[in-house]
């Protein structure tokens, strides 16, 4: 008699939820994000390199969250488990009440598909597609016949309505990015990562990036949780964590400096 999978793969996924869809499973839990005893390490040589060391962290739905720390310190990382690309090396996270730890890749996929979107600091699109197509990829790999009309519908939503057939190189960097913000939020997730945002931007881009997230995140109701170095924007949110010596701790929001008249 075969053993079955410790993780269930994506045709157990469409099992429990229906019609291809994960189920939020009852939990005792109220927040959104838990993590609890999240550890990471890797290994350089013979060296053991402590990126994380037993995190917890809880996040409500809808709130806005900045991590904060020095270059190094992990952040990156955290938000890679916190989208199932990465696994930690111990701990567990729940997300909308979701165990990450039962998924198998299959499910993982399933669940940034469906409940989460990612914006990248470096952007990430595809050079051969148009902003319309690359912001339809999450809904069209998904079988999804109206992607390019959400996707049309967001990149408006975005201030690029008209700049839907350009490809990346003939778009600015900001425009870039809000290319891959209507790309992380096409399909509508409960939860967007935003990963140094506004990093590569310049000052009057970064700001104007800043409010679309931040109007995206009221109109939507999305949970935002973003790494940045940007005081600026992290006062902007409800919570401010630092990251330090593979800890994770909360500070309270420095008041944002008043922008020139």
């Amino acid at each position: 008699m075969q053993a079955a999978s410790a993780r269930p793969g994506r045709a157990a996924l469409r099992e429990l939820g229906g019609h291809g869809n994960l189920r939020q499973p009852m939990s005792a839990h109220p927040s959104f994000i838990q993590a609890s005893g999240l550890s990471m390490h890797y290994a350089v040589g013979t060296r053991r390199v402590n990126v994380l060391r037993e995190v917890d962290l809880q996040i409500e739905a809808g709130t806005r969250v900045a991590i904060a720390g020095p270059s190094g310190s992990g952040k990156t990382s955290l938000l890679l488990l916190l989208s199932g690309l990465e696994r930690p090396t111990a701990g567990r996270i729940r997300i909308d009440g979701i165990d990450l730890a039962e998924l198998d890749a299959d499910g993982l996929a399933d669940l940034r598909r469906q409940r989460i979107g990612i914006v990248f600091q470096n952007f990430h699109l595809l050079p051969s597609l148009s902003a319309l197509d690359n912001a339809a990829l999450p809904l069209r790999m998904a079988g999804d016949g109206r992607a390019r009309e959400a996707a049309a519908a967001m990149l408006q939503r975005v201030g690029l309505g008209d700049r839907l057939q350009h490809r990346p190189t003939e778009l600015s960097g900001g425009e870039q990015q809000r290319v891959a913000i209507a790309r992380a939020l096409v399909h509508r997730p409960r939860l967007l990562l935003a990963d140094e945002p506004t990093g590569n931007l310049d000052g009057d881009t970064a700001a104007s990036v800043r409010e679309l997230l931040f109007g995206l995140n009221r109109e939507l109701g999305t949970t935002l949780v973003l790494v940045t170095h940007d005081m600026d924007f992290a006062a902007r949110c409800d919570r401010v964590l630092r990251l330090h010596d593979g800890q994770l701790q909360e500070t309270a929001p420095e008041p944002a400096r008043a922008l020139p008249a």
